[in-house]
């Protein structure tokens, strides 16, 4: 099997996850970010992740988590997901995402090898949140919005190993979230989110952007 991928994209994530929470090999394939043509030839439009197997193509992650999780009829993802969980990752993804943008922009990923993949990614994203450099100058502000939103996030995890303490797919969408923040310097970790953060990297196989943070 393979993925192909971005390293920044959380949705990415959130397939590479599961092959790693399950111990199943997956050849991950980036692609450029202004590669256009490869993910429409294969599913019809621009969007990762993309899973192939058997020749045959699937998009939509939650949908790659699903069939990946049911392959050998022994699920992991079984405890209920939080409707408390859940609030919080729709609260916290605007200003979140404001902050990781920008900083995604300049990393050295592999999605950006090229000039033009990483013009690209700027371009369509600044239409989405205005210009990077304002959101760099507002990063005081979001990062103490952040901050404060983990700290309500902190007395939800049950347990570094599983947020509800049974994974469930609110890991998966929580730690796709985090991880893209851990690439924004200066946020506040409370202990049990850090420790779930860095459990569960372990555990998929998907490492942190602290090591490119900014």
């Amino acid at each position: 099997m393979r993925l192909y991928s971005y390293d920044h994209c959380p949705f990415c994530v959130k397939a590479r996850m599961i092959f790693g929470l399950k111990d199943i090999p997956v050849e991950v394939v980036t692609l450029l970010n202004d590669d256009v043509a490869t993910p429409t030839r294969m599913i019809g439009a621009k969007m990762v992740p993309i899973l192939e197997q058997d020749g045959r193509f699937m998009g939509e992650s939650m949908d790659i988590v699903d069939h990946v999780d049911g392959m050998d009829g022994h699920r992991i993802l079984t405890g209920a997901a939080s409707p408390a969980v859940g609030a919080w990752i729709g609260n916290a993804g605007a200003v979140a995402f404001r902050l990781i943008l920008p900083r995604v922009a300049a990393a050295p990923l592999e999605e950006f090898a090229t000039t033009g993949a990483r013009a690209y990614f700027i371009r369509n994203k600044e239409k989405m949140v205005g210009p990077f450099g304002a959101l760099l100058d507002d990063s005081a502000v979001m990062i103490a919005q952040i901050d404060a939103l983990l700290r309500e996030l902190a007395p939800l995890v049950r347990s570094p190993h599983a947020v509800n303490g049974e994974l469930s797919s609110d890991d998966i969408h929580l730690f796709a979230l985090l991880r893209s923040l851990s690439i924004v310097a200066g946020i506040d970790w409370p202990a049990p989110v850090d420790a779930y953060c860095r459990t569960m990297a372990r555990a998929s196989g998907v490492p942190l952007l602290d090591g490119v943070s900014a």
